[in-house]
């Protein structure tokens, strides 16, 4: 390639950035007069941004592929929507979790993240307005259901408004290059169980498999001892500057989590939702079928079904059940008017858009 058609395409790229710049902050001042016209109101709309998203994918021919662009532009406007008002998303922590890599991509680098020591810290922040919205992990696709999470949905006052699906890679890490000296792996139990084909075949079974409260405080432990090392995710190694010994040494190559995001408002439809809620059956013969018979009357698809031991009362369970639609649409919900007549409890924990992957 000569110098001189180099330096054209060079030309042409410092042009196109300075029109992209100059319409980066034309949208930047929509959003800002957006923001006033809000007033004090809820300035982050989940519904909204995933119209956006599915849009701009959509749009996209490429050469760029749809989840590149998908990014940029929840990048474009976390930023512009911390023009309004930036927001705090409380995970639970320490920073280079997961669940902070949830907070992340779903609401950008704009946002603050707070760490929180537990799933409970994280919602009372939240239900108590330190915070605005908390991003807690609900199920694995290997592991299943996060118990604790559901668990606090049952009486949260919090709404969810939002999902986030994050597929996750974990990698053995250490302070130290290789595999030699290692007397000790720090993960979290749902890690360790999630790469246990992988440490049968390539540790000594006298390695010791130490389960921690998260693959960051897994990573941070590591750091400090240079016969440990841990399982957790590319922001743990970079948090704590750790050597990557392994890569994707998960035994499931689709290992995904879902999280939810919880919060004080809620949503409108987006065109592609979901509602969750948490029910108990009568304790009567054939409850259950009874309690589920408004789904295939109103023909509403349920996506999820997943049962937990109730608080109260021994050998009793709630049902938490996830359906398509948005709860203000018309067939769910008389769908959720009938599960009302029929339920012994019935709580809508949100409407909220299908997550954009």
């Amino acid at each position: 390639m000569s110098d001189d058609l180099l330096k054209s395409h060079r030309d042409a790229i410092d042009a196109l950035d300075v029109q992209i710049l100059q319409l980066l902050n034309e949208r930047a001042n929509h959003a800002r007069t957006i923001g006033e016209l809000k007033g004090s109101g809820v300035v982050y709309r989940p519904e909204r941004e995933a119209q956006v998203l599915t849009r701009i994918k959509q749009l996209n021919k490429g050469p760029l592929p749809d989840e590149s662009v998908a990014k940029l532009f929840r990048e474009i406007m976390s930023a512009c929507l911390s023009i309004e008002r930036p927001l705090t998303i409380a995970y639970l922590g320490p920073e280079g979790t997961f669940s902070q890599s949830a907070a992340i991509k779903h609401f950008g680098h704009a946002a603050v993240t707070q760490a929180c020591g537990s799933i409970d810290e994280a919602f009372r922040v939240v239900e108590a307005r330190s915070a605005d919205y908390v991003v807690a992990p609900v199920e694995n696709s290997t592991e299943g259901a996060v118990g604790r999470t559901l668990d606090l949905m049952v009486n949260t006052p919090l709404k969810v408004c939002g999902e986030v699906v994050l597929r996750i890679h974990h990698h053995l890490l250490r302070a130290e290059p290789g595999l030699e000296g290692i007397r000790r792996v720090y993960s979290h139990a749902q890690s360790l169980s999630q790469c246990h084909e992988w440490l049968n075949k390539n540790l000594p079974p006298e390695v010791e498999r130490v389960s921690v409260s998260s693959n960051a405080e897994a990573a941070r432990l590591a750091s400090l001892d240079k016969h440990c090392a841990a399982i957790a995710g590319d922001a743990a190694a970079e948090r704590f500057a750790l050597l990557k010994l392994a890569e994707n040494i998960e035994d499931e190559p689709n290992n995904t989590t879902r999280f939810l995001v919880l919060g004080y408002h809620e949503t409108t439809p987006s065109g592609r939702d979901k509602t969750s809620l948490v029910m108990s059956a009568q304790n009567k013969p054939g409850a259950v079928h009874t309690l589920l018979s408004p789904l295939a009357e109103y023909g509403v698809s349920m996506s999820k079904f997943e049962s937990r031991p109730s608080r109260t009362g021994l050998w009793e369970y709630v049902f938490f059940v996830d359906i398509e639609g948005h709860a203000g649409e018309v067939q769910v919900s008389r769908t959720l008017d009938a599960l009302r007549d029929r339920a012994a409890f019935v709580k809508v924990l949100g409407a909220y858009p299908v997550a954009v992957l």
